[in-house]
């Protein structure tokens, strides 16, 4: 391989003449949203491409070059990177990766130094890797994220997060199987072009395209059915990689299940919100307040949009504002618990409860001290609150065997199914 670029620390820098042969491989996490989101990228002129190879191999190649003590994500995300690299489908002169930065109290802010260990390791040293994020905490001259980029992310995080919705609100009831499916697919291309054509990301555009979605959902055909209703929650990655929770939501509807899975919109109000909340208690620069003010009312905006897109359908359950969830929490946790999901997590299990999904799976990467904190070590406090609820908390770790972590969901489903004969029969 060539001799790359490298700054002071020995990191290497991803060029502008890399932006134009280098294909940059992403770790999947969310597949609706970043499958519009990417489009994002391939129109700014990067070449781009999702990963989606799973199986034993990834979880091999991660423990191989990550300790074990280090949080699940890690270990996934970076043994599908480097099962990726050893697939031989990639021109690995001409091969980057990209990684997201925090930069907050999360161990997730230094996965990147963990991957460029790992790459070491593995031979792939000359390999770059580009930080996303908003903090400054590294720059490349061949990648830069531009306020029209995040605006066009942002837009593609709120469709995506209606698209989920009402995908999971409709798909165990299609009559047409794949009925759902074709509409998801045919959005994700249609975004794909709108954001090609500068479009589909102001408020207007934004506002039409939410309820033209919303339309096409409404026009389904569905058959009624007395599903069980779980609601999944958890630290991010886990929550909806289906890499992270063997397949978790496949597996529920397996079991005759509705699953609701709270939108990724909520979690970047959280974190734009605590950056305001941190200015507040501890000072910052006015700049920067107004800016994350500027941030936190357009993610406001198209949260109502959204709300108000699905709302005109009755058919439809449309999720909650983040002012909502965040006032249920209230007198239950503190809004200082903000590492990693913090306090949204337990407001998140309120949320569910208050719309009908009071039977739970909790995620947890095992080890990921704030969701043992803000998830599992809140269960007592919601059972006082709400003792109807059902809720089960599951690890995720490279020992946990899929067969005990599903007989567990199996016996809170066991629960959930003897409550709803017990309301039938009444």
């Amino acid at each position: 391989m060539e001799e790359r670029l490298r700054d002071k620390k020995g990191r290497i820098i991803f060029t502008k003449e890399m932006k134009q042969k280098h294909t940059i491989l992403i770790p999947m996490m969310l597949p609706i949203h970043f499958g519009i989101m990417k489009h994002v990228f391939v129109n700014e002129g990067y070449r781009v491409e999702l990963l989606t190879n799973t199986g034993p191999s990834v979880i091999e190649e991660g423990l191989k070059y990550v300790h074990n003590d280090t949080c699940y994500p890690a270990l996934l995300v970076i043994g599908q990177m480097i099962d990726a690299l050893n697939s031989g489908k990639y021109d690995l002169e001409n091969t980057s990766l990209i990684i997201t930065q925090t930069g907050g109290g999360c161990r997730a802010s230094n996965y990147i130094h963990l991957l460029r260990k790992a790459l070491q390791k593995a031979g792939y040293g000359n390999i770059p890797v580009i930080s996303l994020n908003l903090s400054g905490l590294e720059s490349n001259p061949g990648f830069k994220i531009t306020i029209p980029m995040l605006r066009k992310l942002m837009s593609g995080l709120i469709y995506g997060d209606e698209l989920m919705l009402l995908n999971n609100q409709l798909k165990p009831y299609e009559v047409k199987k794949g009925a759902c499916k074709d509409i998801v697919d045919r959005w994700t291309k249609r975004l794909g072009t709108d954001f090609k054509n500068g479009k589909g990301y102001n408020v207007e555009q934004i506002r039409e395209n939410l309820r033209g979605i919303a339309k096409d959902f409404s026009k389904v055909k569905i058959k009624k059915e007395n599903k069980t209703k779980v609601g999944v929650v958890g630290e991010i990655y886990i929550k909806y990689a289906s890499l992270g929770n063997n397949n978790l939501e496949a597996f529920l509807e397996s079991q005759d299940c509705e699953v609701m899975v709270p939108g990724a919109l909520s979690f970047m109000l959280f974190k734009v919100d605590n950056r305001l909340e941190d200015i507040k208690l501890y000072g910052g620069s006015i700049i920067k307040k107004n800016v994350v003010k500027v941030l936190l009312n357009y993610l406001t905006k198209i949260e109502t949009e959204l709300i108000s897109a699905v709302s005109e359908y009755p058919q439809f359950l449309p999720p909650s504002s983040y002012q909502h969830i965040k006032k249920l929490v209230k007198g239950v946790i503190g809004y200082g618990n903000k590492m990693g999901e913090g306090w949204l997590l337990t407001a998140e299990m309120l949320e569910l409860i208050e719309q009908g999904y009071g039977n739970i799976v909790c995620t947890q990467p095992f080890g990921c001290l704030p969701n043992h904190i803000c998830g599992k070590g809140m269960i007592r406090k919601l059972k006082e609150l709400h003792p109807d609820s059902n809720i089960v908390p599951i690890d995720y770790d490279p020992s946990a065997t899929k067969v005990n972590q599903e007989n567990r969901i199996k016996l809170m489903l066991a629960v959930a199914n003897e409550k709803k004969e017990t309301l039938l029969k009444k």
